[in-house]
């Protein structure tokens, strides 16, 4: 595994733990509430509860690291967790009071009850020892590995602890020109996923508080959350860039955009728009120009780190226990100190994002979303369900994926081979955005739905049907059945599929198969796929009439063809001109055997483009590619 897609992995599964912070935040929030109206015994309850989830993160956090290295193994996070329970005892044993675990500690004992478990789950012993193989082996030895890491771990406690400590009181020396590095960085590294192992040490590590209760506290994030009136530096300023900033760039690129692209633009992005405001989660707006002007996003990068210096110099300090959005904003907002001037600073860095943006997309002629055909315009939630087996192919098909995990906003993905991924149809599907971190890693980015998409994909390649995908024949845009101009083909009465209107004089196969039929004026052919579906293609509309004129056939009947194939070359000025229309249908004639379809967004697309339609055969079928 190359070190960038190790640390993919790691920065992955510690964000597991985070799944409880904003239940604990909400009890927090409610305790405060229910103490304002004078209700003492419950807000007591609630505060309690609240700040034992922070008091117990490095539990959490073993547990949770070892889920996410292990593909959620019960077994290996149970066996973190004996790691820290072991410790902990160690620790006290050996009369080490003055130390307690850490989120540091929680997680070394996950990534140790990771890698164990990676190496001893499939162990085989001799049938009559077979008992202790397999997952009871991974707790023998994860136990015995705890062992000996608490013992290494209590001896180092004293020096680990002086360690953070110096590096904690280093970084915060530095002050607001340390915040505004660690702004910088935070953005930079959302773009390859790792931002959390940054983020780990700052809201996980840096300072210490106790407690009225004597409860002890460490990290930006739990000190902030537990009352110390000096944590929320490296969080406050954050919440200008995600609830106003990363805004305003949405509305720059609607306001961007083609006039006749605009409405499903402004659909999609005055939606990310909600999301970046509500909730912080930014990554569907950021990878709209990420890719397209990485430079702008350097910019982007500097400007969040200068808002956060603006607000550590001003005495602002604000948390969140997910992202800084407006929930948090407003659901945190009493234990903020200064916290009612993130509004006006914010107002004023949406003006200068929105100001920058539409200038540079205007002077550098930026591709944003809507200004070229074939930008992704459509709503993901409309159809999700059915882009799963696309995706699949499109990532190179059932074979070539070899890990599939996710997270709040991206597939986080391990491939055979990441020459086979089509990139192109990727983003047509749905992706903001495809990161290739070398050694089969790759990030897919879909925004919220990523975990939604996750799940699909993971049932779909559990279940064994037939299915068949279909590459575009032609390069040109994808259009549906029903706008053809043809009655026949609009009212399925040849059989159901798609159109293209082609913009290049090249016909290729869709599918694997064989020529069933050439016509002999050329403009259509029929082929037969090893799964039984036949499949037409029809170039043009009404082109029979043309008697061959502007075609020329390079296959002929009983010819094997693969994907991409070229079938057919034509003269798209001529056909243009002497036939009805150049819309090229393409359809399965013997639609009878299909149980279910799947097309993706009809958008521009690339001759040979993987996975523009997929087809699941009825069980009574076999054979053919199997998913």
């Amino acid at each position: 595994m190359n070190q960038l897609g190790l640390l993919q992995q790691l920065s992955r599964a510690m964000m597991q733990p985070l799944i409880a912070l904003p239940a604990a935040a909400l009890c927090l929030a409610a305790g405060h509430l229910l103490q304002s109206i004078g209700w003492h015994d419950a807000a007591s309850l609630f505060q309690l509860t609240g700040n034992t989830v922070f008091h117990v993160l490095p539990y959490i956090f073993a547990v949770g690291v070892a889920l996410g290295l292990t593909n959620n193994s019960g077994v290996a996070s149970l066996s973190s967790l004996l790691g820290m329970f072991i410790f902990d005892q160690l620790l006290q044993h050996w009369g080490q009071t003055a130390y307690e675990p850490t989120v540091v500690n929680g997680i070394l004992f996950g990534i140790m009850a990771g890698v164990l478990h990676q190496y001893s789950k499939d162990v085989k012993f001799p049938e009559y020892l077979q008992f202790f193989g397999g997952p009871r082996f991974v707790v023998l030895t994860t136990m015995l590995g705890s062992t000996l890491l608490s013992g290494v771990l209590v001896l180092l406690a004293p020096y680990m602890q002086d360690g953070i400590r110096f590096l904690s009181q280093e970084l915060l020396a530095m002050g607001g020109f340390g915040v505004f590095l660690y702004g910088v960085l935070h953005r930079v590294l959302i773009a390859f996923g790792l931002h959390h192992l940054l983020n780990n040490i700052y809201w996980f590590q840096l300072g210490s508080y106790t407690d009225a209760n004597g409860m002890h506290f460490s990290g930006d994030l739990p000190r902030f959350f537990a009352g110390d009136p000096t944590a929320g530096i490296y969080m406050a300023g954050l919440y200008p860039i995600m609830m106003f900033a990363l805004p305003a760039v949405a509305l720059a690129i609607v306001h961007e955009s083609r006039e006749d692209l605009r409405p499903k633009v402004r659909k999609t992005y005055m939606t990310a728009a909600l999301v970046s405001l509500l909730t912080g989660i930014t990554e569907p707006i950021e990878f709209a120009f990420l890719f397209a002007a990485p430079y702008l996003f350097l910019v982007h990068a500097v400007l969040t780190g200068g808002a956060m210096w603006i607000t550590a110099e001003l005495g602002i300090r604000h948390g969140f226990s997910f992202s800084a959005g407006a929930i948090d904003y407003v659901v945190n907002f009493h234990r903020s100190t200064n916290g009612i001037w993130i509004i006006p600073i914010g107002l004023v860095f949406g003006l200068i994002y929105y100001v920058l943006f539409r200038f540079a997309i205007q002077k550098f002629q930026i591709p944003t979303p809507g200004r070229i055909e074939g930008s992704l315009l459509d709503d993901m939630g409309s159809d999700l369900l059915h882009r799963a087996p696309l995706i699949i192919q499109a990532l190179g098909g059932k074979d070539n994926i070899i890990d599939i995990q996710a997270c709040i906003t991206r597939l986080r993905l391990r491939v055979v081979h990441d020459k086979l991924v089509d990139r192109h149809a990727l983003r047509m599907l749905g992706a903001a955005g495809v990161i290739r971190l070398g050694g089969g890693h790759l990030q897919v980015v879909f925004g919220t739905y990523s975990e939604i998409i996750r799940e699909e994909m993971m049932r779909r390649l559990q279940r064994n049907t037939n299915q068949t995908w279909f590459v575009a024949p032609v390069q040109g845009r994808m259009i549906p059945i029903e706008d053809v101009p043809d009655t026949i083909f609009a009212k399925k009465l040849v059989g159901n599929g798609v159109g293209f209107i082609p913009d290049k004089g090249e016909l290729v196969s869709p599918v694997h198969g064989r020529i069933r039929h050439v016509y002999p004026t050329m403009h259509a052919l029929g082929i037969e796929t090893n799964e039984g579906i036949e499949v037409l293609l029809h170039v043009g509309i009404e082109t029979s009439a043309l008697n061959g004129a502007g075609f020329q056939a390079v296959v002929q009947e009983g010819d094997e063809v693969k994907p991409g194939q070229l079938l057919v070359k034509f003269d798209l000025n001529y056909i243009k001109k002497h036939a009805k229309s150049l819309v090229t249908p393409m359809v399965v004639t013997n639609s009878d055997k299909v149980a279910s379809w799947s097309f993706a967004p009809f958008a521009q697309v690339k001759k040979g483009q993987t996975s523009v339609m997929s087809v699941v055969l009825h069980e009574n079928i076999h054979g053919g590619d199997q998913l």
